[in-house]
C-alpha cells in the first residue's frame, strides 16, 4: 500500500528531504531513497510497503534477542522488505535486499489492526518489527505501535541503530524494548560494509535510554572484520559508559550472502569476547546462534 510518508520535508523544485533516518536522503522526484521502498512521488515522499509484510511470525521473545524483556513470552514478529544498510553479510538478505524499485517486489497485505488481532489470537505479550529494518516501514510500524499500546501489547524494535532523534521521539510513546545492532566500533567498518557511519548508532543507544526505553545490544562477531580483541574491549567499554546493565549479545557469524567464504566465528572467540564484557563491568553477556559450552 502507498501512503504519504512521515518525517519528510519539501526543499522545493519538488525535491524533499526524508529525515526517519541518519542517511537523510534528498530524494528527487520519481526517485528511491537509500533504502528502496521510499519514493518521491511529485513533490511528496511516500512509503511503499505500509502493510505490505514479507514475514510474520509468534517467535519466543528471545529470539530477537531480548533476554531481560518480558522474558518466556511470545512476540508478534513482523517485517516489510527493505533496509537502510547494505551488509554483505546480512543473514536475512533475502527480504532485507529487496526493494521496492523491483516491480514484482513479494508482500501481503496485513493492516495494522488484524498484527494486533494476531498477535492477540496467539497469546503473545508484543509486537516486534524486526527481520529488516523497522525503521525503512516506520509508518506502519508506528500505526500499528499505538494500536498494540491500545489494547495492552508491547512494542519491540530489532534494529540497526540508524534512525534520528526524531524518529526516536515519535515512535518513544509506543515502543518499549529495542535490540540494537552495534556491529562495529570502527568508522571504516560502517562505511565499507554498511555503506552507513557509526556515530548514528553511538547516538541512538543512548537517546534510547534517556528516553526510558529498554535497550539490549547485539554485536555479530564475523570473522576477521570485527573480532579483534581491541574491538571488542571497545565495544564493551562503550556500553559500560552509558549503562553496564545493558545486555551484550555476541552472536556467531555463520556464512551467508556475499561472504560465503568466511569462516563461522569460532566458540573461543566468543568466549573470550565475554571475558573482555565481563573485565569493562557489563552486568549481562549472552553467546548467541552457539550452544554456550
Amino acid at each position: 500500500m502507498i501512503k504519504e510518508a512521515m518525517l519528510y520535508e519539501k526543499l522545493g523544485d519538488k525535491k524533499v528531504q526524508c529525515n526517519l533516518c541518519a542517511h537523510r536522503c534528498k530524494v528527487l522526484p520519481d526517485r528511491f531513497g537509500i533504502c528502496g521502498v521510499r519514493k518521491n512521488m511529485d513533490g511528496k515522499l511516500h512509503t511503499l510497503v505500509y502493510g505490505d509484510v514479507i514475514a510474520s511470525h509468534v517467535d519466543p521473545i528471545e529470539k530477537k534477542p531480548l533476554y531481560h524483556f518480558l522474558p518466556g513470552s511470545f512476540s508478534y514478529s513482523i517485517a516489510t522488505i527493505g533496509c537502510n544498510f547494505k551488509c554483505p553479510f546480512c543473514q536475512n538478505w533475502q527480504i532485507s535486499q529487496l526493494s521496492k524499485r523491483d516491480e514484482d517486489a513479494p508482500g501481503s497485505q496485513l493492516k495494522p489492526e488484524e498484527v494486533v488481532r494476531e498477535a492477540k489470537k496467539n497469546k503473545c505479550k508484543s509486537i516486534s518489527y524486526t527481520y529488516t529494518e523497522p525503521t525503512v516501514f516506520f509508518e506502519y510500524a508506528h500505526d500499528t505501535a499505538m494500536l498494540a499500546k491500545e489494547a495492552g501489547l508491547s512494542n519491540v524494535f530489532v534494529t540497526n541503530g540508524y534512525m534520528t532523534e526524531e524518529a526516536l521521539e515519535t515512535i518513544k510513546p509506543y515502543l518499549d524494548a529495542a535490540n540494537v545492532d552495534l556491529k562495529s566500533f570502527r568508522e571504516d567498518f560502517y562505511k565499507d560494509m554498511c555503506q552507513a557511519h557509526l556515530q548514528p548508532v553511538l547516538d541512538s543507544i543512548k537517546t534510547m535510554k534517556r528516553l526510558g526505553i529498554w535497550v539490549e545490544i547485539t554485536t555479530l562477531a564475523v570473522t576477521g572484520k570485527n573480532d579483534s580483541e581491541d574491538e571488542f574491549r571497545d565495544i564493551a567499554g562503550f556500553i559500560a559508559g552509558v549503562d553496564p546493565g545493558i545486555p551484550w549479545h555476541i552472536s556467531r557469524f555463520h556464512p551467508d550472502f556475499k561472504y560465503l567464504d568466511a569462516r563461522p566465528t569460532s566458540l573461543e572467540t566468543l568466549k573470550r569476547a565475554r571475558a573482555i564484557g565481563e573485565e569493562a563491568g557489563l552486568e549481562h553477556i549472552h553467546l548467541g546462534n552457539v550452544i554456550d559450552a
